[in-house]
């Protein structure tokens, strides 16, 4: 593999800002008159909600754009979603009726196809496969998060990750808060030292429960799982990886994107256990140490009947910083007080009325359109899997009962994601108890 493990942890716990940064290319560069006169083809991998919203996005991003192809496991969400954007853009998608591939190598087909831009929103399971197989075919990409479920799957999507860069490829993140300019303005105050030193962060995602298909009598075991990926850690990752992920981001971002040495948690199933579950958790609790004795906390549930929190906040020698996403607080308390909601900057001018308000979806596209029009393909590569394994430790963790090194997280060879798929396939995880499956 090109990537290198060295380079991505530098030492155990410390910022690894060029972990996945290959360095300078000689890239042959596409004039920008052919870049700025060409009509981008979109092709859409993953057909279900998150996969139809970012169509919608990028379809929005550029006057000259249409979507030429879709590729869907199932042939109902591919319709669905088809009719659903037709009836919104009419003339910019123009997808045929050949170009509409279904099946579990449907994104071969696509990826086959003449087409400049890749959506890749399926079932995270398969995310390293698609992504991989999207940079061999020359795509500039929108990858939702997350990006794998177990290290293997991990480190092959940073190596795709590294050809993408040496290709000139866009590789743009499903991290939409990392796109969202509060958000922004707010911890590059952080980071520019207005709360002093970090020395603790508490960050968490506790909400209710999702949605949950009753199986059909024609559903193989295989498909059944599929439709309901969810609940599988093998297609999603378990919750803390699958939607908890964007707190661990923003906590992440906050603090330079430097990992941890190690998490310890503890995690399970309190109420959600009925075996139409799956086999993940409920809920994780994880404390994560840093180089110098520093700490972050981290929580997510998934029940009903709980007090919901989606947050993060920081307290540094000089102040204390509170971004909570329910309430929409971006404040910062201390030595040097401010608020998003209070700065005239933002309040007053239109300027900056129009950019605070654009939808943060909506400015990933923005963003990843702009760079490829400019011949400067934007790459989130170099702190977005950082964030894919913070969480995949803390789900270790969780799932172990065990301490666990970000070195063994990343050079980890559990498995979750079977070599090969088929809609036979017998395939099942069981629910780990921790002490127990203290294997990771």
């Amino acid at each position: 593999m090109s990537f290198s493990r060295r380079k991505f942890l530098k030492t155990a716990g410390m910022t690894a800002a060029a972990g996945l940064v290959l360095g300078d290319y000689v890239v042959a560069s596409t004039p920008a008159w052919r870049l700025n006169s060409k009509t981008l083809k979109i092709g859409l991998i993953g057909c279900g909600g998150r996969g139809t919203a970012a169509a919608m996005e990028a379809l929005n991003a550029d006057p000259n754009v249409i979507l030429y192809a879709m590729a869907d496991a199932f042939s109902d969400h591919l319709s669905d979603s088809y009719n659903n954007l037709k009836k919104a853009f009419g003339d910019k998608v123009q997808v045929a009726d050949t170009h509409k591939y279904v099946g579990l190598d449907a994104y071969q087909k696509l990826l086959a196809q003449d087409v400049d831009v890749v959506l890749l929103a399926a079932p995270p399971g398969f995310r390293p496969a698609h992504l991989e197989a999207s940079v061999s075919a020359g795509k500039h990409i929108f990858c939702e998060k997350p990006f794998a479920v177990d290290a293997p799957g991990l480190r092959r999507a940073m190596a795709a990750s590294d050809t993408a860069k040496a290709k000139n490829l866009s590789l743009v993140s499903g991290f939409c808060w990392r796109y969202h300019k509060p958000k922004r303005e707010t911890f590059n105050r952080v980071l520019e030292g207005q709360i002093g030193k970090v020395l603790t962060a508490e960050s968490s995602y506790n909400t209710g429960e999702l949605w949950y298909k009753e199986r059909q009598p024609k559903w193989s075991d295989f498909e059944y799982q599929l439709r309901n990926w969810l609940y599988y850690s093998w297609l999603a990752g378990d919750h803390i990886i699958e939607q908890a992920i964007h707190s661990l981001d923003m906590m992440q971002w906050a603090l330079g994107d430097e990992l941890p040495v190690s998490a310890i948690a503890s995690g399970g199933r309190q109420k959600r256990t009925d075996v139409k579950f799956g086999n993940v958790f409920d809920h994780f609790s994880v404390i994560y140490d840093y180089q110098g004795g520093r700490k972050s906390f981290f929580s997510c549930r998934q029940q009903n009947g709980t007090e919901p929190s989606y947050a993060v906040e920081l307290v540094g020698d000089q102040g204390r910083c509170i971004v909570d996403c329910r309430t929409g607080a971006h404040t910062i308390t201390g030595n040097n007080p401010w608020s998003y909601a209070d700065d005239t900057k933002f309040t007053n001018e239109d300027a900056y009325k129009e950019s605070s308000s654009r939808s943060m979806y909506q400015q990933e596209h923005d963003e990843l359109f702009a760079g490829i029009r400019s011949n400067k393909p934007k790459h989130d590569g170099a702190w977005m899997f950082k964030s894919n394994l913070v969480a995949l430790a803390g789900r270790m963790a969780g799932y172990t009962g065990q301490r666990v090194l970000i070195t063994e997280a990343l050079a980890s060879n559990q498995v979750l994601f079977p070599a090969e798929v088929s809609w036979d396939l017998k395939y099942s995880l069981p629910v780990s108890v921790p002490g127990i499956d203290i294997k990771f």
